[in-house]
């Protein structure tokens, strides 16, 4: 049996769709971190649609709707788990992202509280204008944990916090001189 001859072109196609998928996948997770709507925007189609459970609709409604919600809350971290993706031709692909988020909140007393959501982005995407990016997505809740939290190490003067809306240090990068 002759194995078919190897197409760089071919390959080079496919690894550059999975590369810009994964970064449309990251830029939405980081944009959620950082409460940077246009991040989050910059990962979807123009016509995108999201069903994240507590809302579905355009993707132009989920993103002032998730940055309200997460910006209620003291902080959170999305963590992007194993990401499969299939191409199904140069336009359109299929994938599922398993992550997990940590959100930092208070109960009605004004006690911490960490809620962690794991579970599961089945997407689908779509390259327009050579630009991968998320075409539709449905979230899979899979497991969560709400529990007291000690803020102790995180609120000590000593420990560099991460930030929101333009103030992580990330995102200003202001080393000493």
């Amino acid at each position: 049996m002759n194995k078919p001859p190897f197409d760089a072109e071919a390959a080079l196609r496919d690894y550059v769709a999975r590369r810009d998928i994964t970064d449309a996948v990251q830029r939405y997770l980081r944009g959620l971190d950082r409460l940077d709507p246009d991040l989050v925007r910059s990962a979807f189609t123009a016509d995108a649609w999201v069903d994240c459970g507590l809302m579905a609709g355009p993707a132009e409604t989920f993103v002032p709707f998730a940055m309200e919600l997460l910006g209620a809350m003291e902080a959170n971290q999305h963590l992007m788990g194993q990401l499969r993706i299939e191409l199904h031709d140069e336009f359109r692909a299929s994938g599922e992202v398993y992550f997990q988020a940590w959100h930092a909140s208070r109960d009605e007393s004004g006690a911490p509280r960490d809620l962690f959501i794991a579970g599961r982005y089945v997407d689908e995407y779509a390259c327009d204008n050579g630009e991968w990016k998320i075409h539709r997505r449905h979230l899979i809740t899979d497991w969560t944990r709400d529990e007291p939290a000690d803020r102790s190490v995180l609120e000590a003067p000593t420990t560099n916090r991460g930030g929101r809306s333009g103030e992580d240090f990330s995102e200003r990068r202001n080393w000493p001189a």
